[in-house]
């Protein structure tokens, strides 16, 4: 396995326009010359660059697959992109962009779903592109215009209502950990908000797969490990074995305190741990 880096991004340029994709499709063209993004200190002269999108979105699904799919063998799983479940808000226009689960089919039932990940990547770094095939890297996401991945609001936005929306389709979603995949850093104003929806259940976790996306300064981890940037094959096995293993369940609910109270009462009465979770959620529910 080989986590995100720059040869990554080149090989897909390379790829791209080797197959499918003009110049045009992939690069701002600035004075004749071809860039990835438009670098600080150049003007885009009105240009928008709309159609790498779906290209670098079929691509990093792929690449995301190929790099999980030794892990959930580990853990007797499937590795599958584009999954259905419609139990779980998970439909044909919004499928999983990539899930472990038990069975290798695009339709799954929400008990043979074992984790769901987002997929949030982009091109981060900037390029130049020479003709006729020369791929030049000129610099990290700090020395260009654009905003990629998890850096970008409206990415992280999307990401998280997905997450909820996946949430509150029902309680066959509780036990599913749901895991964003990115190749960024996140920016501070993410660090309380990732951490707040790992420590309420919503997502288990944000993580970068790309561990050295600048030789400057990022944030790496926040406080409670909301956001992690993955740095070895290892780690990110025994992130995904600790999910998969890890008998969660999400709950949500705003009950008055004298409710909330008699409902420890009733379940603390239970013998095990498990009977007085089991007791709690079954109340808190009614």
């Amino acid at each position: 396995m080989k986590l995100w880096n720059n040869n990554t991004e080149i090989q897909f340029f390379k790829e791209a326009l080797k197959n499918f994709a003009s110049p045009e499709q992939l690069f701002y063209k600035l004075h004749n010359e071809y860039f990835a993004y438009v670098p600080k200190g150049s003007n885009a002269g009105g240009q928008t660059l709309q159609s790498r999108n779906s290209l670098i979105g079929q691509f990093t699904e792929k690449w995301c697959k190929d790099l999980l799919t030794p892990i959930a063998r580990s853990l007797g799983l499937y590795a599958l992109n584009g999954v259905v479940c419609e139990e779980i808000g998970l439909t044909r226009s919004s499928s999983a962009d990539l899930v472990f689960c038990k069975k290798n089919s695009k339709e799954q039932k929400a008990e043979d779903i074992k984790i769901i990940f987002e997929i949030k990547m982009s091109i981060v770094s900037n390029y130049q592109y020479i003709k006729p095939k020369t791929i030049k890297l000129i610099g990290d996401y700090k020395e260009h215009k654009g905003v990629p991945s998890l850096l970008r609001s409206d990415s992280m936005l999307k990401a998280i209502g997905k997450s909820i929306n996946i949430r509150v389709s029902g309680i066959e979603s509780a036990s599913i950990p749901i895991v964003i995949l990115g190749n960024s850093p996140i920016t501070e104003n993410y660090v309380k908000k990732v951490d707040f929806l790992k420590e309420n259940g919503v997502i288990q976790n944000f993580i970068s797969l790309n561990p050295t996306p600048t030789k400057l300064d990022f944030i790496k981890n926040t406080p409670q490990k909301g956001f992690i940037t993955i740095t070895s094959e290892s780690q990110l096995s025994k992130v995904c074995e600790n999910l998969v293993n890890s008998d969660l369940y999400y709950f949500s609910s705003m009950i008055s305190k004298k409710t909330l109270g008699q409902i420890i009462t009733i379940s603390s009465k239970e013998k095990t741990d498990i009977a007085r979770a089991e007791k709690f959620l079954t109340l808190i529910r009614q």
